[in-house]
């Protein structure tokens, strides 16, 4: 009888390109984060551009898609060279990563520091 159905496995795809993802996830971890920009060129390789607490280190996170490779993903960290150095990038699938390195390099993810906070 079951040979009659025939199921499809649904493949995961990676969603830490998407800025919705991305977004979601950190403000999970408790960071503040803006969407800043998502509309660039169709050849352009960036995707979107957030900002990730604001008004403190107040760090700009651009993933880029297909930049040096085909299916390639990299964020590029950039803080005016205060904690990353310039031309910082990273090449991961991993949120967790990148969430980790903001903390190692001590981003604020504690609302209650942010000016912007929307405490309730």
């Amino acid at each position: 009888m079951l040979s009659q159905f025939k199921l499809k496995e649904k493949k995961v795809s990676n969603k830490i390109k998407t800025a919705g993802y991305f977004i979601k996830r950190l403000k999970d971890s408790g960071f503040i984060v803006w969407k800043i920009f998502n509309a660039y060129g169709q050849n352009d390789p960036r995707r979107w551009t957030v900002l990730v607490d604001p008004g403190l280190c107040s760090v700009y996170v651009t993933c880029y898609t297909n930049k040096n490779e085909v299916n390639e993903v990299l964020f590029e960290i950039d803080d005016g060279g205060n904690k990353f150095s310039k031309g910082s990038y990273f090449k991961t699938e991993s949120i967790e990563t990148l969430v980790t390195e903001l903390l190692n390099r001590g981003v604020n993810n504690d609302v209650t520091k942010n000016p912007f906070a929307k405490l309730k």
